[in-house]
């Protein structure tokens, strides 16, 4: 007998049902769509980013989650999931009080102060997961990010070699920089950060 998928009319009600879930969703348009499992690179680069920020004393380990913090967004168009796992997410200590049972942050928490995604391979990644907006193209995601007021979002890109920093100005995301090689990536929330491009990009072929 074949179980019929669930159906969702709000978010709270797919929280509610999440208990019984293995692994991670994407509610979209009301159904649940599992992820694939992460790249090794992919998975590589976000634990070193982890390791990287402890190291430099961004935030202490319980802060910054990779790949298994959900965060809410908001639908604004058709087909956008309501929420995302980004590769590494820096949260703020009022976060651990908020989250209770599941380690998502919801729209009426305030956002995290980070947020890192990795570009994932392949081509049809690539082509799905971007839009277009002049000069970069920016991850689809990073919309919803900024209109939960995340105020520093950054594109990491394996195959361009790329970190690029985003800086919330009103509603909507600016340049601060592409960085590459042994450029120091400027980060506006976390000044003291002293990492390269270069360091994240080699540490997988160290």
């Amino acid at each position: 007998m074949t179980q019929a998928k669930p159906r969702f009319t709000t978010f709270e009600e797919y929280l509610s049902y999440s208990d019984d879930l293995e692994g991670r969703f994407q509610l979209i348009n009301g159904e649940l769509i599992e992820l694939p499992p992460e790249s090794p690179e992919n998975d590589f680069f976000a634990n070193y980013l982890m390791v990287a920020f402890l190291n430099a004393g961004i935030a202490p380990l319980q802060l910054i989650r990779s790949h298994t913090c959900e965060v809410q967004g908001p639908v604004l168009q058709s087909n956008d999931a309501a929420n995302r796992y980004p590769d590494l997410v820096v949260l703020r200590q009022e976060h651990l009080d908020l989250m209770g049972r599941w380690l998502t942050v919801t729209l009426d928490m305030p956002p995290p102060r980070l947020i890192a995604e990795i570009v994932s391979p392949g081509k049809t990644n690539r082509d799905r997961n971007y839009i277009n907006k002049r000069p970069l193209r920016y991850l689809r995601s990073s919309a919803q990010y900024a209109a939960i007021g995340v105020p520093e979002y950054w594109l990491i890109d394996p195959r361009s070699q790329t970190v690029v920093v985003l800086d919330l100005h009103g509603n909507d995301y600016s340049e601060v920089g592409t960085f590459q090689g042994n450029d120091l990536i400027a980060s506006r929330i976390f000044p003291e950060l002293a990492l390269t491009a270069e360091q994240i990009f080699q540490s997988s072929r160290s």
